[in-house]
């Protein structure tokens, strides 16, 4: 992520993915640490798409959705799922995650970075309490892969979705995403900042919102985390 920045603000001109080999200052969301681990792969897709901050945060469920459809060449697809909002699951462990992050002024993005971390081979050392413990593709019966074939495959998902994006716009995006959602219809719980919201897992919005039904009615969820 540290380099597609630098790589950005430089004068970036084309869509770009960079692959880290060995990574020691991984990161995930809200500055938790990510450790790659060897044989995994620890890869960031920089481009500038020339849309909104808000058009930008969506493409997490674009990468999302990359993520399902190139595990899913290396096993079976009915044990995968997707935790919103950034997460993807192998028999409910955490086998892969997206980070976004982007810079821009004025109305429209400069540039926007999809930080994506996939346990192909390993599972991470030291990851103690986590709701959903890390597992890898090969460890859960998954087919080998190395990280460069791995990413090459990751790279042409990617590319699809962002053509359905320009054909088709977000809604089909969502429908694909909502397809293959964890606890969809299920009571979860959504922890924020503030507080702790439980209800039925109903759907996600347009903008890409956590909607739960609670006692007191539905309740537009922008960012949490999420525990079943």
């Amino acid at each position: 992520m540290a380099e597609a920045r630098r790589r950005a603000e430089a004068g970036l001109t084309q869509p770009l993915w960079i692959m880290a080999h060995r990574q020691t200052a991984g990161r995930g969301r809200r500055g938790r640490s990510w450790a790659a681990g060897n044989g995994n792969l620890a890869t960031t897709l920089v481009f500038r798409p020339y849309c909104t901050a808000a058009e930008g945060a969506r493409r997490s469920f674009l990468a999302a959705n990359a993520l399902f459809e190139a595990l899913a060449i290396y096993i079976d697809r009915s044990r995968l799922s997707l935790k919103w909002p950034n997460d993807v699951l192998l028999n409910e462990g955490k086998v892969a995650g997206i980070l976004l992050e982007s810079a821009g002024n004025g109305p429209f993005l400069d540039w926007l970075s999809i930080g994506i971390g996939v346990n192909l081979s390993t599972v991470p050392e030291g990851i103690e309490n986590a709701s959903f413990g890390p597992v890898s593709l090969s460890g859960e019966g998954g087919d080998e892969v190395s990280a460069e074939t791995f990413l090459s495959v990751l790279a042409s998902s990617y590319a699809t979705q962002e053509a359905k994006l320009e054909k088709f716009g977000f809604a089909r995006i969502r429908e694909d995403w909502l397809r293959h959602a964890a606890r969809l219809g299920d009571v979860i719980t959504a922890r924020t900042a503030r507080e702790e919201i439980r209800g039925v897992f109903d759907t996600i919005d347009d903008d890409g919102n956590l909607i739960l039904i609670t006692g007191t009615g539905p309740k537009s969820i922008p960012a949490a985390d999420i525990y079943f």
